[in-house]
């Protein structure tokens, strides 16, 4: 039973199946990239849908509709019906054994209507839509994805789904999503045809060589100890921002001048967050070195590699903004403006080669978790777009925040406001000071804004 302090209901689930592919497919082992194999992307990335009611699909059960479309797409992308094992130096690759992907099918005894703002992150009932199925959360020898359909008594539905991230990042997961709703449609095959290359594509070079700064990897060290924050995920309370139009404009006329005359919203509201975060989790030290790490992904940009459409691998980095974190927090919004565009500009193709090297050479380490802060911009991926033939979502994207990791997802509040909402964890006695600070950073033009 899933309850909040104004709402209680029941989902019930049947027990999970295994949905394979509707024709044989190859038997092979297929190696992961460089990129995509390592430490920092061994982990389940979940994503939620909620659907209303559709007039016009009365009669059609989405569980099947969903299970069906499944089942003709994993043909074209059959390693995901696999299973990962891994080999020498920590090297993952895919046994495609035609094995399948968990599907479960539930049922909820409430109203779409009735969840309100609890299907934006962090959704309070995201267990209840995206069960963990017991022993199939790990990344080796485990199912690659878990789909849960859960019906509304209203003829709307939620959909969850938990990606294994080393196989795909936030654009294959779209590209895998897409071919469903095109098998759902009629589609005798997917409008784009995937490709794997793994091998071919963000390896490491022969022989490898580190030719960049990685200060998302890279302990950086001053004259004194560092200290550490204290980001233990069960302690940690998830809560969410949400930037509307006018806290953009707030936030962009404090850095107005000709060298931000045309500053990304992007740009503006990581600068935000992470100092109202780094204020927030109040370094004991004003010299402690903190960062912000910038999730880029290089497809279809000039000076990136050639990726081929297709593509469903991982196929980013995250170069990191360092600062003291005294004057971080002391400076004006644009200094911080100003590092996140410099970490950004750091990204070209000798970057992400330079990456797949250090992954080989230090075997595969993970990013920087002390005083570092992960930031991923997936509002043009088209999640809130997915479309199974009930219409685009009320909300589609992800829930999720790890304690150093947060998504930027696109979505309209109760005032018909399109923005921007970011889910975050925090200890909690920083999240008061955390929004606190947002407010008064959006304030300028905002006075009444709801965070």
């Amino acid at each position: 039973m899933a309850f909040s302090s104004t709402l209680v209901f029941t989902v019930k689930r049947r027990e999970p199946e295994l949905v394979v592919p509707t024709k044989p497919t190859p038997r092979e082992i297929k190696k992961l990239s460089d990129i995509d194999d390592q430490e920092g992307f061994r982990f389940q990335i979940p994503l939620m849908f909620f659907y209303r009611d559709n007039p016009s699909m009365r009669g059609k059960d989405p569980v099947g509709v969903i299970r069906e479309g499944l089942a003709k797409t994993l043909v074209y992308y059959y390693p995901f019906a696999g299973r990962i094992i891994e080999g020498d130096n920590r090297k993952l690759m895919v046994d495609c054994n035609g094995k399948g992907v968990l599907f479960v099918e539930a049922d909820a005894n409430i109203k779409i209507e009735q969840l309100g703002d609890n299907v934006l992150p962090p959704c309070p009932f995201m267990e209840e839509f995206l069960h963990d199925v017991p022993g199939s959360g790990g990344i080796i020898g485990c199912p690659l994805l878990l789909f849960q359909v859960t019906r509304f008594i209203c003829g709307g539905f939620a959909l969850g789904i938990r990606l294994n991230h080393t196989m795909a990042d936030g654009y294959g997961a779209m590209q895998f999503l897409n071919a469903i709703t095109e098998f759902v449609k009629g589609a005798s095959a997917p409008s784009i045809p995937p490709i794997w290359q793994r091998e071919q594509y963000l390896n490491a070079r022969s022989p490898p060589r580190i030719t960049c700064t990685h200060n998302e990897f890279e302990q950086i060290t001053h004259n004194k100890p560092s200290s550490d924050v204290i980001m233990d995920s069960d302690k940690l309370i998830r809560t969410a921002i949400f930037f509307s139009p006018k806290d953009i404009q707030a936030l962009r006329n404090q850095v107005s001048s000709e060298n931000f005359h045309r500053c990304p919203r992007f740009d503006l509201i990581t600068a935000c967050l992470w100092k109202c975060r780094t204020i927030a989790l109040n370094p004991a030290d004003p010299d402690e070195m903190v960062r912000v790490s910038i999730i880029i992904n290089a497809r279809g940009k000039q000076g990136m590699p050639d990726i081929p459409t297709g593509y469903y691998g991982n196929a980013f980095t995250y170069p990191a903004a360092v600062s003291k974190a005294g004057i971080l927090c002391t400076s004006p919004l644009s200094y911080a403006v100003h590092l996140v565009q410099n970490a950004k500009a750091q990204m070209n193709d000798e970057y992400i080669k330079s990456v797949a090297d250090l992954m080989v050479i230090k075997k595969r380490p993970k990013y920087i978790v002390n005083w570092n802060f992960i930031v991923s911009d997936i509002t043009r991926i088209g999640f809130d777009k997915v479309d199974f033939g009930w219409d685009s979502p009320v909300y589609g994207g992800s829930t999720f925040a790890a304690p150093v990791l947060s998504f930027y997802n696109n979505f309209k509040n109760s005032n018909g406001e399109e923005g921007v909402v970011v889910p975050i964890c925090l200890p909690p006695l920083a999240v008061e000071k955390f929004q606190y600070e947002v407010k008064k950073m959006t304030l300028n033009l905002n006075a009444h804004s709801k965070l």
